[in-house]
């Protein structure tokens, strides 16, 4: 690892002591009993080195190159429930085939579960070249232990050179154990994917409460481990013929040993998510009180759509967290969104921008979210939705039709 290295041959009193420590802007430096030291609040920002040469010396860490060309192979992690794919899965296919095609790779699923055969064999169709099955009783339900065994197992004997994962809980929870076990690199919560041609994945991410957009690498380090959220990527069609074979794996039994133990499984009751709706409606700033929400509802109502909403008004605690769009909150691709009164963070239209049509009102002309709209307003949400729903009840009939609206008039 890098550090930096303090000359302790150098004597130096309490008064320059002092001064030095102030150097620090993380407060790092420490002086005591005549001596300095750096704490663990270092970020290795260099500023006491340049201040500092004759005391402070920053050490590089020696970087060993490793050979890319034994890595191969962009894989993605088949999240299920008792063998039904998580829509992400085939998002994610559709990204690896795009990066696999760049550099020449093979695309590779891997599959663990129990009677999972059949899912298997349909994955085939979209876009695998091979899926590595790990099919046994003691990977039915999911546990951390097993689960990252069988990961560790598949990366041990294959050498993948990316791994991609869904940005689910189960995704959160496994992608970082076995990054960590590889001493490998993982990039959370990806906006964007692409690969170069020696096989470096570039993850692209806001980094900086948004401020600006991280491009992150892992040259010395393989497997690449990047989790992308449910919604960023488009889902690859599925094809009439199945290319590709599957590729059935043991593993010691031994090894999927674990201290957890399922006493019961009950199926969650089906609730519908904003990622589920065809329309939606956005409740911004814009909104200055809980009860005008009100009209947020009914224009939604109207459009046989669903209301979501931005940060603030979910930590005025006006909306419910699971409504939330953006980058803390849900992804969603709509056919229709309209945002009332929604300035448009970096961070929201991350969680929007795949939506088929955009239409923002907002009284500020130059609005970031103007620049993803197809149709802008600009103008009062207060003037603006009740005239759209005075519209909407003007029609009989009113749907929603490849990312536009159809009505019909009497």
């Amino acid at each position: 690892m890098a550090r930096i290295d303090i000359n302790q041959n150098i004597k130096i009193n309490e008064i320059k002591g002092e001064e030095i420590v102030k150097i620090c802007p993380f407060n790092a430096i420490e002086y005591k009993n005549g001596k300095l030291d750096i704490n663990s609040a270092c970020k290795m920002c260099k500023i006491c080195a340049k201040q500092k040469p004759e005391i402070f010396t920053f050490i590089e860490e020696e970087q060993t190159e490793i050979d890319k060309s034994l890595w191969n192979g962009v894989v993605v992690y088949v999240e299920h429930t008792c063998g039904n794919v998580h829509p992400v899965t085939l998002e994610l296919l559709g990204k690896a085939r795009e990066l696999a095609d760049k550099i020449g790779h093979e695309v590779l699923c891997l599959f663990a579960g129990y009677n999972i055969k059949e899912a298997a064999e349909e994955l085939l169709h979209f876009g695998a070249d091979k899926v590595f099955v790990y099919d046994n009783k003691e990977l039915e339900d999911y546990r951390i232990e097993p689960y990252a065994a069988v990961f560790e197992d598949f990366i041990n004997n294959n050498s993948p050179s990316v791994v991609l994962v869904g940005g689910t809980t189960v995704g959160r929870s496994l992608a970082p154990r076995v990054a960590a076990r590889f001493s490998t690199g993982l990039t959370a919560d990806c906006t964007s994917l692409e690969i170069e041609e020696n096989t470096d994945l570039i993850q692209i991410r806001p980094a900086f409460g948004g401020n600006i957009m991280a491009k992150i690498k892992t040259p010395n380090n393989r497997p690449q481990f990047a989790t992308v959220r449910y919604k960023i990527f488009s889902a690859i069609d599925r094809a009439e013929e199945a290319k590709g074979h599957i590729v059935c794996c043991d593993i010691p039994v031994e090894l999927l040993a674990s201290g957890i133990s399922i006493l019961d499984r009950k199926e969650k009751p089906k609730a519908k998510y904003i990622e589920d709706a065809d329309v939606l409606v956005v409740a911004g700033n814009g909104v200055k009180k809980e009860e005008d929400l009100a009209m947020i509802k009914e224009l939604a109502d109207k459009l046989g759509g669903m209301v979501a909403s931005t940060r603030p008004l979910i930590e005025a605690g006006w909306t419910d967290p699971k409504s939330q769009i953006g980058l803390s909150g849900r992804t969603v691709k709509p056919k229709l969104i309209i945002t009332c009164g929604v300035s448009g963070s970096v961070q929201f239209i991350a969680g929007m921008k795949g939506s088929e049509q955009i239409i923002a009102i907002n009284t500020d002309p130059k609005a970031p979210i103007f620049n993803v709209a197809n149709y802008s307003v600009i103008g009062d949400i207060y003037e603006i939705v009740p005239q759209l729903i005075e519209k909407i009840n003007a029609m009989d009939k009113v749907s929603v039709l490849g990312g536009g609206i159809a009505c019909q008039t009497s």
